[in-house]
């Protein structure tokens, strides 16, 4: 069934502490929702959109944009606090409730990344539809190695590397380390029956697609927001 029942979900709540109004904040001419609904309206392999919001200043504007929202999010369900995967599964059963149908296949594209390509969300589909997934995420290379320059510090105030090597070998250059990545927050596919029945999203049989750095920023303080204006600006004078 999810190969054709494949529906895209943009979570936005109203509160933020790091940027106020974050989801409203205009990138390039557009608030930062807009970025997701329109990437996802661009795939053609997503049937449907829904924006999942606590706030009706957010739900007017994403369905200016494309969205639709069938429900309002409950406010236990949008505070600091609030466990992500809950407010997947709150989505998932409200939109069974709303529309009478199963999500066959269930697409988070987090506001906070307007840079991903439709491609980047296109390729995690195609991921999760060719093998046995459970979850496929998107990482980029990580600018830093735990088994290389990463450490942490002792009680004693001493610092030692992070992690020893897969062997217990010192590892002394960055060639030898093993490779590590960063989970990043473009794109998320999977299985609905497992979000609803997961310990932990990590748990299961995760693959995940790579994503250039660019793509892959998350705006999450307001000098991500200064820096995603200054990349956008860049673009756009090329």
């Amino acid at each position: 069934m999810h190969m054709e029942n494949t529906w895209a979900f943009i979570f936005a709540r109203g509160g933020s502490k790091g940027i106020p109004r974050k989801n409203l904040q205009e990138l390039n001419g557009l608030p930062l929702i807009a970025h997701s609904i329109e990437k996802a309206n661009q795939c053609s392999a997503i049937r449907r959109v829904i924006l999942s919001t606590d706030c009706e200043e957010i739900a007017e504007v994403g369905k200016k944009h494309g969205a639709e929202v069938p429900f309002i999010r409950p406010k236990n369900l949008a505070s600091d606090t609030s466990s992500e995967v809950d407010a997947w599964r709150h989505a998932i059963m409200e939109t069974k409730t709303c529309f009478g149908e199963e999500v066959g296949t269930f697409v988070s594209l987090p506001p906070t990344s307007p840079f991903r390509s439709e491609r980047d969300i296109s390729n995690a589909i195609e991921l999760y539809r060719s093998t046995e997934s459970d979850l496929v995420v998107s990482v980029t290379d990580a600018a830093r190695n735990p088994y290389f320059n990463m450490v942490s510090i002792d009680e004693m105030g001493l610092i030692k590397i992070a992690a020893p090597g897969p062997t217990g070998q010192r590892i002394v250059r960055r060639q030898d380390a093993p490779q590590v990545f960063d989970l990043t927050t473009v794109v998320y596919v999977a299985s609905p029956s497992y979000v609803l029945g997961c310990d932990g999203l990590l748990d299961g049989r995760v693959r995940a697609i790579n994503v250039p750095a660019i793509r892959a920023l998350d705006i999450d303080t307001p000098l991500d927001l200064e820096f995603a204006r200054f990349i956008a600006a860049k673009s756009d004078k090329k």
